[in-house]
């Protein structure tokens, strides 16, 4: 896949609040919301757009080193500076894709877009809505390579073998993206009125599912589709939490067939 050189701006929403956003290609907008893995588990679903339309990924505050002021503190802080995003720009018709917590942010956009600026929702393994039987729960602490055995925490570190491999990149959020990803989604890491606000939603949405993915289970996907009214379901065979990554030439398949039929 061909990779798209980076390039954006840097805008002030609010005092001391700065926002970083990627902005490739050209054509039809698209606004790409990332998950708890940050701006970087989004990239193929940019460069995949970027081949036929402008993309705008924004950087959500406390990911990648960017301030988060403690007043901006949840779901509809950012929301409401998506929506300002699309207003200021005055882009319209714009097709949102947000995946997981990117997929939350998104739906509640089309909730509300007063100005009518989205025309599409894409979201996948997105959380938000109270599914009876499922309770998510974050990490305590952010993943990445083992730590010593105990017992072997203090005192000078015995050296590695020369051939020993290199310790593995920290995967999932840092530190600081996990402690705004617990302040964005509050204590429940859920909203129990979302599923109701949802019936407002009057514009073409695909809730797309890896038909594997333990992390947010389909039954998440098949509450938001069954709250919007006329909204897909569509499951991908074998994939997980990221299904663009997992089976990408499915699950890209099946995106830009929803995005071709929705009327311009």
């Amino acid at each position: 896949m061909t990779t798209h050189q980076t390039t954006g701006f840097t805008i002030e929403p609010y005092p001391g609040l700065p926002l970083t956003v990627r902005d490739v290609g050209a054509g039809r907008p698209v606004l790409v919301l990332h998950g708890g893995g940050g701006p970087a588990s989004v990239t193929d679903i940019v460069d995949h757009f970027a081949a036929t339309s402008r993309v705008l990924a924004p950087t959500h505050p406390g990911w990648e080193d960017t301030p988060r002021p403690e007043w901006f503190s949840d779901v509809g802080d950012l929301v409401e500076t998506y929506l300002d995003l699309l207003d200021d720009r005055d882009l319209r018709d714009v097709l949102v894709v947000g995946a997981s917590f990117g997929g939350w942010i998104a739906a509640e956009m089309t909730v509300r877009d007063r100005a009518r600026r989205v025309g599409g929702l894409v979201i996948m393994g997105a959380f938000g809505p109270h599914v009876e039987g499922h309770e998510l729960r974050f990490p305590t602490a952010p993943p990445g390579p083992p730590g010593p055995p105990p017992g072997q925490g203090s005192g000078a570190p015995e050296p590695a073998p020369a051939s020993a491999p290199a310790p593995a990149p920290r995967r999932g959020p840092s530190p600081a993206a996990l402690e705004a990803l617990v302040a964005y989604a509050g204590p429940t890491r859920s909203d129990p009125k979302l599923l109701h606000r949802l019936a407002r939603v009057s514009v073409p949405a695909l809730a797309l599912w890896g038909e594997q993915d333990t992390v947010v289970p389909p039954d998440f996907g098949r509450a938001y589709a069954a709250a919007i009214p006329g909204a897909r379901f569509e499951l991908i065979p074998g994939a997980g939490h990221i299904p663009t990554r997992e089976a990408p030439e499915v699950t890209f398949a099946a995106i830009d067939a929803f995005s071709a039929a929705i009327p311009r």
